[in-house]
């Protein structure tokens, strides 16, 4: 067995996942397609088997501390990227709504690739900025839950992502070391746009040697209809 294959299954296991055989070829699939596509566009720094998958697929695996995915129907990932954390989310949890956000439309069409390979169901692929789409009556407040790797501070990331979640449902952010600060300078934004700080829970991702740490944010009333600010000013101008 390959030393990452090896890796995937032990790691899911700390994080109270046991990965059966489908999942386990899913997760293998979409490294390869991942491998496959980033020599000819820039989807990831990270080519390196092993470290695929603990930054990328553990790491998004950690998702579920802060949250009970078996229990959460409707998703959406926002700045998705190359798919994470949504991607490994749906694999672990196939009955999930999946919506996946990014403003690169190369990204959109390697992931609908990717869902075409891996065989998903209750998918959506949007090529978009989130300020846009947060406003269109579709999307706005219609998700359980709402995703975000740390691509910007929380104040920023809480003006793209919380239009998107439904009164009584969460925000889960992922986030570096600096996220105490960070939480203490977004409490206003958050507030704002109708979060309630909930949780900080610090996450330890297995074979991973850097801090991490689950910022969850309650949905309590619904945002006011002038958030999101158009696209480039929650960036420019920070709540």
């Amino acid at each position: 067995m390959s030393n990452y294959i090896d890796k995937l299954k032990k790691g899911s296991r700390e994080l109270g996942v046991e990965l059966n055989e489908q999942q386990l070829d899913q997760f293998i699939k979409y490294m390869e397609i991942l491998k496959e596509w980033n020599q000819k566009m820039n989807l990831t720094a990270i080519d390196d088997e092993e470290e695929i998958v603990i930054k990328h697929f553990l790491d998004s695996i950690s998702c579920i501390k802060g949250a009970d995915f078996g229990q959460i129907k409707r998703v959406i990932d926002v700045g998705t990227g190359a798919g994470f954390p949504g991607v490994p989310l749906k694999i672990l949890f196939p009955h999930l709504e999946l919506t996946l956000l990014d403003s690169l439309k190369k990204r959109i069409t390697f992931l609908k690739h990717v869902g075409s390979e891996l065989g998903f169901e209750n998918i959506e692929y949007i090529h978009g900025r989130a300020e846009d789409y947060g406003q269109d009556e579709k999307y706005r407040e219609k998700y359980d839950c709402s995703l975000a790797r740390a691509v910007a501070s929380l104040n920023i990331l809480s003006e793209y992502t919380l239009p998107f979640v439904k009164v009584g449902g969460i925000f889960l952010s992922q986030r570096g070391s600096e996220v105490k600060d960070d939480i203490i300078q977004g409490e206003e934004a958050i507030d704002r746009l109708g979060g309630s700080f909930y949780d900080l829970i610090e996450v330890e991702v297995p074979y991973l040697d850097a801090d991490r740490s689950l910022v969850v944010i309650d949905k309590v009333v619904s945002t006011p209809d002038k958030y999101p600010r158009r696209a480039g000013k929650p960036k420019k101008r920070p709540l």
